[in-house]
């Protein structure tokens, strides 16, 4: 697997200079429109690449508390969602990482994971909805593939990548806005006649506003580009860490027939980062280019044909599906040696349970007060209450707050 982590991260360093290279032609192009001549150039390449460190200085130390937050997730503790808990625990173990990821949900019916950080310091996020869906066996499959790309180190380089895509973003807005409200073309141009015209500057301008549309749109495909690769050694990883590639596939095939939910919070830098493209996001209506995910149905395909628990199992399947190896053999022990294990224990409840459990990490992560009645009913008392008692709504018997 060292193999395979290694050479993403070949790849990954050119596509960093493939994008650095879309940031720092953005900036010379823009300086040279909004101010003539060589200095222009520099100045815009240096306005962008001084955005471009803040921003990346800005990620590396905040990173992925910031993600968590515009995802709108909430740390749990372990008394509060023990088994979700524990099979993190577990995974971190099979996956052997430093430290134990912090455990967050994200409130949505949308059934949705992803994981942030790096493998010292790291999260891992669900949504309700993927709590109230899942079985122990699916969500533990769910878990492995974000810890498998806590692992790989595929988050601190969407992490990179999403900070450069939201450099370019920005760079390109101001040049539009400037353009709108300095009307910087009619005064170009009015100049360049009092001049007797200046052909260069009008090109370099007209360059610049093609780069304003097309430079996000080629950032966002080499960004989307990078997390298609990685999506099937995340898969891998589950398989390997769970010894039961079914959990993932059963787990993908439910997600995705609710693929339709929309999940609010997420946006087209943050789509890269779920086990599946949020609804509206993975851009697969428009273009194959702009996909954040392989298809579901051929991953399913994947982890369902697999012989065996291990890399070379997966690399065999995929070569099957798709006519090429995703994987070497070099990166894992050979086929028969990592058996598959059975499914694990049934559980009692099913739906109901899980929802009705999703519901109330939910609620505590917002710091709602639990108390039990004597009637049976367990009484949700809301954060910034004011008063000393509640009473109890199925029996109307008053509840000490403060006993």
């Amino acid at each position: 697997m060292w193999d395979a982590i290694q050479r993403n991260k070949i790849r990954s360093a050119f596509l960093v200079v493939a994008m650095g290279a879309v940031l720092l032609l953005l900036g010379a192009v823009f300086g040279a429109a909004l101010a003539r001549g060589a200095s222009g150039a520099l100045m815009g390449v240096a306005f962008a690449g001084v955005i471009w460190f803040f921003l990346t200085m800005v990620a590396f130390a905040e990173g992925k508390n910031i993600l968590l937050a515009f995802s709108g997730a909430r740390e749990v503790a372990h008394e509060d969602a023990p088994q979700l808990y524990n099979i993190v625990e577990e995974m971190k173990i099979a996956a052997a990482l430093p430290s134990l990821p912090k455990v967050y949900i994200v409130e949505s019916k949308a059934p949705n994971a992803f994981a942030v950080g790096s493998p010292g310091n790291c999260a891992v996020a669900v949504t309700s909805g993927l709590l109230s869906m899942l079985s122990r066996d699916e969500l533990q499959a769910v878990v492995a593939h974000e810890i498998g790309h806590i692992r790989n180190e595929d988050t601190k380089f969407l992490t990179v990548m999403g900070v450069m895509l939201g450099t370019i973003v920005i760079l390109a807005d101001m040049f539009s806005r400037t353009l709108f409200y300095g009307n910087l073309g009619g005064g170009r141009r009015s100049r360049s006649s009092r001049d007797g015209g200046s052909q260069i500057q009008i090109i370099i301008f007209l360059l610049g506003i093609v780069l304003a549309i097309v430079a996000p749109l080629l950032a966002q495909m080499i960004y989307f580009a990078c997390s298609r690769s990685r999506e099937y050694l995340a898969d891998a990883s589950s398989a390997v860490f769970t010894r039961y590639p079914e959990g993932l596939a059963s787990a993908l095939e439910k997600i995705s027939a609710r693929a339709s939910i929309p999940l609010e919070s997420a946006n087209r830098v943050t789509a890269p980062m779920y086990i599946i493209p949020p609804v509206g996001l993975d851009g697969n209506s428009f273009s194959s280019l702009f996909s954040t995910h392989p298809p579901a149905e051929e991953r399913i395909k994947i982890l369902r044909s697999m012989a065996g628990g291990g890399l070379a199992d997966y690399n065999k399947a995929f070569r099957d599906l798709k006519g090429e190896d995703v994987l070497s053999a070099s990166d894992g022990p050979g086929e028969g040696q990592l058996k598959l294990r059975g499914i694990g224990g049934k559980e009692e409840g099913g739906v109901k349970r899980r929802t009705h459990e999703a519901n109330d990490i939910v609620m505590k992560a917002a710091k709602f007060r639990f108390f039990d009645c004597g009637c049976g009913l367990r009484v949700k008392v809301p954060p910034g209450f004011i008063g000393d008692t509640v009473s109890c709504p199925r029996c109307g018997k008053k509840i000490n707050l403060n006993g």
